[in-house]
């Protein structure tokens, strides 16, 4: 018992103090305008077609497919809620000039229901409108948008209950629901949540990283439904 004990506050502590460097780097830069400097843009657009992932941890983490004539650039944030993608557009994306743009954002917002439950209204409702903001954003550039559904969520761990609740699948069911009628000229909606779902509307097991990720198959899994968009 004492080496579960000293095993399970030797989690909690690593645990607090990821929360812990997590917020103090928000505090430092609360956009993440630091995490892709000017001088970290790529060499001049070439003659292929150029595809910037944008959005949050899951946008990040997204490994792209390998098409050729396609040039892909990553500017997903880990933890990023959707009115910090919103407010670091013009610097992240539109000095790339993309041909496309992919998002995948929101499940930051989502997650924070049970902490403010009397918000979640206004939590889906502001979900909602920053989505559309970054489409239409990324419409007036000139760009492709490819909106995804958000991903759904996986297992969920015993030291995370506390602060979880179904109000979070429901939500992203609700705005899945809203994202799907962006649809429309330039505008595609990749429904990457009917790819990575079990039966249960849980992200699939072998597809999950942990509650809120996908591991590498779970990725492979989602091009190969994703490369029909091209």
């Amino acid at each position: 018992m004492l080496t579960s004990s000293i095993a399970l506050n030797f989690f909690l502590y690593n645990r607090l103090y990821q929360y812990y460097v997590e917020l103090n780097q928000t505090r430092l830069d609360p956009l993440g305008l630091n995490y892709f400097p000017a001088a970290s843009l790529p060499a001049t657009k070439g003659d292929r077609t150029r595809v910037v992932f944008f959005g949050d941890s899951r946008a990040a983490s997204w490994i792209a497919p390998e098409i050729e004539g396609y040039e892909f650039i990553n500017r997903g944030i880990n933890s990023q809620t959707t009115i910090q993608v919103v407010q670091r557009f013009n610097q992240h994306v539109r000095p790339l000039r993309p041909d496309i743009v992919v998002i995948q954002v929101g499940i930051n917002d989502l997650k924070t229901i049970p902490l403010f439950p009397e918000q979640k209204e206004a939590i889906v409702l502001n979900c909602q409108n920053n989505i559309k903001r970054i489409v239409q954003a990324s419409r007036n550039l000139g760009a492709t948008v490819i909106v995804t559904t958000i991903f759904p969520v996986g297992e969920v761990p015993l030291e995370r209950r506390l602060v979880w609740s179904e109000d979070i699948s429901q939500a992203v069911t609700k705005v899945n629901a809203f994202i799907a009628q962006l649809a429309g000229d330039r505008i595609v909606v990749f429904d990457a949540f009917s790819v990575l779902v079990n039966e249960e509307d849980m992200m699939k097991l072998n597809y999950s990283l942990d509650e809120l990720h996908l591991n590498q198959l779970g990725y492979e899994i989602l091009n190969q439904t994703f490369i029909q968009q091209f």
